[in-house]
Formats: C-alpha cells, structure tokens, sequence
C-alpha cells in the first residue's frame, strides 16, 4: 500500500480559493487546505486527505475519470471532475445564445461526458420558438428535456429523477435560466447545504461564485453539481482541426471533403458545405462554426 492510499479518501463538494470542503465515506464534511501552494482540485475530485488539528489537509487527488473545464486566452476555469452527466440549461425566456450552448456541447464533448439539453420555461409561449430552435440538436442525436420547474414541478421531477439517478451530473448554463429553482426542487435541504458551506468557507455572499455538490437522496448515491453562470466560454484547450468532429453534425461531413486539411470555409470539395447547401448544417451552427474556428486558429502566447 502506497503512503497516499493509507490516508482516509474523502469527495470535494464545495471549494472557494484555497478552502475546500471535503466529505467522507460516513457523510461527514471537513474544511480541508491542499499541501504547499498549488491548488488544482475541483468538485467531484477524489481525494486523499489527513487531520490537521480540527482540519485536514488534501495530500493527493486520485486520477480523474474526466474533467469539464473552459479556457480563454488568459485563464482555464475547472467546473466538474469524474461526472457521468452534464445537463445543459436554456429556457424559453431569457432568448438562450445558441453559441453558448453550442462551446457548452463542444467542450463536454471533448472531455468525453454525456450531455443533454435541460429546456425550462415550457409553460410559456416562447416555447415554440426555443424549441424550434433545438430542433437541429435533437436531430443531431441530443436528448432535449422539456420542464415548467415553477409551473409544473411535479412533471418535472418525474422526467428528471429517472435520468439522474445513481450518477453524478452537472447543470450548466447562463443566469436566468432556472438553476436555482432546479436544484431546490430536487435538493430537499439544498438551502441549508448552501448555508452550512458558506458558513465553512468563510464565503457569505460569494456562494453563488462556487461550484457546490448536493445529494438528492438519503443513500448519497445521486449527486448533482450547480455551476456559477457563465457569460463567456473559452475553448482554447481544443485544437481547430479536431472541431468538426466534437460538432456532430458537422464530423460526417467533414469526412466527405476532397481535402485532408480542409477548413471548411472556402475549400472547393468541402463535405460540410456541401452539407451546407443541402440543409443538412444549419446557417447558425455553420456560422458557430466558422467563429469558434477563427478563435482558435489565432497565434497562441
């Protein structure tokens, strides 16, 4: 046995700057600091840990079975590790950015982590258009859920539970969109977990800035991650010619084109044009597209 494997293993669930709280197999949470000055651990990750006077110290973070994280050109910014579900949250009303939701896709896609559509507001009129507009998602093999968290909360509950259940997910996605009312809706205690975390870190108000695990069950076997809402959402981590293979519709495409290197937007032979013409890419994913590809073709420092 390793020294790290001798130390107790305890579940991140919360962290804010240096702070992180840490669980253990019994349930009980314990504020912890990670050894020396680097900290690279996020919610989700499993760890090794020991007391330190009426605290602990994370001495090692056991391998990651993924990580969703964005980057921009200054910083990388960790969501979630070791997750088996990202649930991506748009509603009727705010008007969602399709780009957003698009980098949200993208980057699950490159971790390798299932994702599906979370669509709230379902009992208001502009949900015709929203759904309209996801329709090119569900063809291209998204699953898209429709829920009236406020409206229709039971409903709501009954299309989600069975998804959720037994997994560790992630809800992703702007201010606005209902995040708040999903988890207090699945999470019975969700505002004295809020509390009780906020009170070990020393973070009054900024709680709403920190990634926070709840568990919806007694058994703690389902566990759901709320993320701060984002306005932006790097990709700098992924490289410009593997993008049309983490865009499903575009991956087939792409393999049609006459060019090995194409770029798909201005190469004759082009696959995903062609795609294009033919209405098989729509005019906003294609136009996605060719942004993301340009952000991430530029000089890298």
């Amino acid at each position: 046995m390793s020294r790290a494997e001798a130390l107790d293993l305890g579940l991140v669930v919360a962290g804010h700057g240096r702070h992180y709280i840490v669980e253990t197999p019994e349930g009980r949470r314990v504020t912890c600091h990670p050894r020396g000055k680097k900290s690279d651990c996020v919610v989700g990750d499993r760890v090794r840990w020991q007391v330190s006077g009426d605290e602990g110290v994370i001495e090692h973070v056991e391998p990651r079975r993924n990580l969703l994280f964005r980057q921009d050109e200054w910083k990388t910014k960790s969501f979630a590790a070791n997750l088996d579900l990202i649930l991506v949250m748009v509603a009727s009303e705010p008007v969602f950015s399709e780009s957003q939701l698009t980098r949200a896709l993208i980057a699950a896609e490159d971790a390798g982590i299932e994702a599906h559509i979370l669509l709230n507001k379902a009992d208001l009129p502009q949900i015709a258009t929203a759904r309209e507009r996801l329709r090119p998602y569900a063809a291209m093999g998204y699953a898209v859920h429709e829920v009236a968290l406020k409206a229709r909360p039971d409903e709501a509950r009954a299309e989600l539970d069975p998804l959720l259940a037994g997994r560790s997910s992630l809800v992703l996605g702007p201010s606005g969109t209902g995040k708040s009312t999903l988890i207090n809706l699945l999470a019975p205690d969700a505002r004295a977990q809020v509390g009780e975390i906020s009170q070990a870190l020393n973070s009054g108000r900024h709680t709403t800035t920190t990634t926070q695990w709840y568990w919806l069950d007694a058994a703690r076997t389902t566990g759901l991650i709320d993320s701060p809402g984002f306005q932006e959402f790097g990709l700098r981590q992924v490289s410009p010619q593997v993008l049309p293979g983490l865009m499903p519709d575009l991956a087939e495409p792409a393999k049609q084109c006459k060019f090995y290197n194409c770029t798909h937007l201005h190469e004759p032979g082009c696959g995903v044009r062609a795609a294009l013409a033919r209405g098989e890419v729509t005019e906003s994913r294609y136009r996605i597209y060719g942004e993301i590809f340009q952000e991430l073709s530029q000089t890298r420092y």
